[in-house]
């Protein structure tokens, strides 16, 4: 694992749709005593629509440029916790923002857990389409390698309760970063 670059101590979730970034995250910021934030719904509160309407309007390429830019905004602040959309290491900009400015953590979960999580939720336009699990699994394989090349630390994401989780991350965190700002 490379040396750990977060002067900031900065932390940057990443994940595929529904792995609990948002959950997660504003529950390490509460932890830490950070500020947290969504790029997703910085996104929204920005242009004053859902994300679905952004992909209908200007495509997902319109969606990605948006997000590159709130990401490198937001990545240059201090002491945040930020949860990242899941596609949003398609970006070589994106990858270098995060992985370079804060730790990166992947919170890993399976297709089937995830299409458990998001089967009723029509906020996330790419599993509007008849197979939602072929869906979820086709972008599975595709961004594991990515998620896991960016990551600094890997949670796995499984059924357990997010405070459990929570309390998983702090100290995989205490464990790989000491000097990280962890409180418990």
């Amino acid at each position: 694992m490379p040396a750990m670059k977060n002067m900031a101590g900065n932390f940057f979730l990443v994940g595929l749709m529904g792995a609990g970034k948002t959950t997660l995250g504003r529950q390490l910021a509460q932890r830490l005593g950070y500020a947290f934030f969504d790029s997703d719904h910085v996104i929204c509160e920005r242009t004053g629509v859902r994300i679905p309407i952004i992909f209908e309007l200007e495509g997902e390429a319109g969606f990605r440029a948006r997000e590159t830019a709130v990401i490198d905004e937001l990545t240059q602040q201090n002491n945040i916790v930020l949860a990242t959309g899941g596609g949003a290491v398609l970006q070589q900009a994106n990858r270098q923002a995060l992985h370079h400015r804060g730790t990166v953590i992947y919170l890993h979960a399976l297709p089937e857990l995830l299409l458990a999580r998001t089967r009723h939720d029509k906020n996330r336009p790419l599993l509007q389409v008849a197979d939602p699990l072929g869906k979820l699994t086709e972008l599975y394989h595709q961004r594991d390698p990515i998620y896991r090349a960016t990551a600094h630390i890997v949670v796995n994401v499984t059924e357990q309760h997010s405070l459990q989780m929570l309390q998983q991350l702090l100290r995989q965190i205490e464990n790989d970063f000491p000097h990280a700002h962890a409180q418990r």
